[in-house]
């Protein structure tokens, strides 16, 4: 496995540490420069500003990212082969309708393909995010490179250690020759642009990873199901995250849906208000199933107001006899 991955690299060099907060365009150009715009970055210009989603900074990357973001997970037509039209559309209602942050990894099954075929004429305006469930070095590069081939980039904004499960992982990810390796070169190379850890199943590895290695950013359920676990992520890891400044981004905010059964939250509205609010988060991703729920979960990011203490505490208590059913993904691994 040769050491550099120059084959992938365009462009100028790029230069470490960020000082203060920059949309992407302007983080775009701070990184690789841009005296002449080329076909794709004269494409992303063109791109709707009427649909605006709100921004928060992604902790200390200093990038303002959007506070909603489409996942790429879950039984949708970005993941399957034979939906490449449906997902076509949905990536492209979400693009006019304001999106700019895409999650997705290797293991989404089509979901990096079906990105791949629309997002490049728009790419210098995205905030991108792909992971790898590989967890030593060789194969986690294996897998990067095969990720960028099929989301047709030759970068990521945000690379990240997919579903983090159990101690032993943190061990061997931070171990000689382990993933984080490969974060590490990716990151200085250029390849990647930051650096991050996820996972469902159990926060405390996911805050032995935070003070193991230096993410940039983790990825974890935050809902409103969450404060009812004996074990939770919103009590454990987000204090943790704040302290060492790291960026937040929440998944399983409606729970697949659970959470929105009737007698328990009654809009995405309540379950992205809760999530989004909560001390330490700067982001959401949720995945769509067709474009009309997608623009119903947009208008509930572009309606967002941070709630009070009593309105997030009646939010959750609206799911406190079923929050082990709303929690069933802890149980994966």
């Amino acid at each position: 496995m040769p050491k550099r991955r120059n084959l992938l690299m365009t462009g100028a060099a790029l230069v470490s540490g960020l000082v203060s907060a920059y949309p992407l365009s302007r983080w775009r150009q701070r990184r690789h420069g841009s005296p002449n715009l080329s076909a794709n970055a004269q494409a992303a210009r063109e791109l709707p500003t009427s649909a605006v989603i709100p921004e928060r900074v992604l902790g200390k990357t200093g990038i303002n990212i959007p506070i909603f973001g489409l996942g790429g997970a879950g039984q949708t037509p970005l993941g399957q082969r034979d939906r490449t039209a449906e997902a076509i559309t949905l990536i492209e209602t979400a693009l006019q309708s304001g999106i700019r942050y895409f999650d997705t990894a290797a293991s989404y099954g089509h979901s990096e393909v079906q990105l791949g075929k629309v997002l490049p004429p728009y790419r210098s305006n995205l905030f991108l995010a792909s992971k790898t469930a590989q967890r030593d070095r060789d194969g986690a590069w294996r897998e990067l490179e095969r990720s960028l081939k099929r989301l047709n980039t030759d970068y990521l904004d945000l690379w990240q250690l997919h579903h983090v499960s159990f101690l032993e992982e943190i061990e061997q990810v931070t171990g000689s020759n382990g993933a984080c390796q490969a974060l590490n070169e990716a990151k200085d190379q250029g390849i990647v642009h930051t650096v991050g850890i996820t996972g469902h199943h159990e926060p405390a590895v996911i805050v032995a990873g935070l003070r193991r290695y230096p993410f940039d950013a983790t990825l974890i359920p935050i809902n409103a199901a969450d404060p009812h676990h004996p074990r939770s992520f919103i009590s454990s890891v987000l204090p943790v995250a704040q302290e060492l400044n790291v960026g937040v981004t929440a998944m399983k905010v409606p729970a697949y849906g659970r959470l929105l059964k009737p007698g328990r939250l009654t809009s995405i509205s309540q379950a992205l208000g809760f999530s989004l609010t909560q001390p330490g988060v700067h982001a959401a991703v949720v995945a769509a199933a067709n474009p009309t729920q997608l623009q119903d979960n947009i208008r509930a990011a572009q309606a967002f107001r941070p709630l009070s203490e009593s309105e997030q505490a009646a939010i959750a208590a609206l799911v406190k006899d079923n929050w082990q059913e709303s929690s069933f993904y802890r149980d994966w691994t």
